[in-house]
């Protein structure tokens, strides 16, 4: 029998890492309070995976062993680059990182927005990447302002209704 229908090792299936959301090429990686205490939470989560893997005795042991140290090295890197903005330091009478933001699209529906970093945002709570096109569109514009949003389908007009920071960060 040929060793390609035999299994000879222990290393098991391959296991698929999603990678972390990219930053853009040259972007520095902002960071709110909340969003660092996110990434150091998965830190000590992914230390503590490692540990319990490091015990086990299974066929799989290796291949989650490398997925988790690849997750590792991502994290890692991305809290070395983290550079922490304080969204109570910043001006408030300007969007700018760490703002929430609601504004009225043009369907006279309004929205509320607050930009956070890459690893932090999650568009279905209205978490937006300050990178995503949304967030550029509204960075640096006042209450009364009006925000030109480009997408390769459409584009929109969003009027900025109100700024804010959150002094507890949630």
């Amino acid at each position: 029998m040929s060793r390609a229908f035999t299994k000879e090792d222990d290393r098991g299936a391959e296991l698929l890492v999603v990678p972390r959301p990219p930053l853009p090429e040259g972007t520095t990686n902002y960071v709110t309070p909340r969003g660092l205490s996110q990434l150091q939470a998965e830190h000590a989560t992914l230390e503590q995976e490692r540990r319990t893997l490091e015990a086990l005795e299974t066929p799989d042991r290796l291949a989650r062993l490398n997925a988790q140290a690849q997750r590792a090295r991502e994290l890692q890197a991305r809290l070395a680059s983290a550079e922490l903005v304080d969204p109570r330091t910043q001006p408030r009478d300007r969007v700018r990182f760490g703002a929430r933001v609601r504004v009225r699209h043009e369907s006279g529906v309004e929205s509320q927005y607050r930009i956070v970093g890459v690893d932090e945002a999650d568009a279905a709570l209205g978490l937006l990447a300050f990178s995503s096109p949304l967030a550029r569109a509204l960075l640096g514009r006042q209450v009364g302002e009006f925000a030109s949003l480009q997408t390769p389908r459409s584009s929109e007009e969003l009027e900025v209704l109100e700024i804010g920071y959150c002094d507890d960060d949630s």
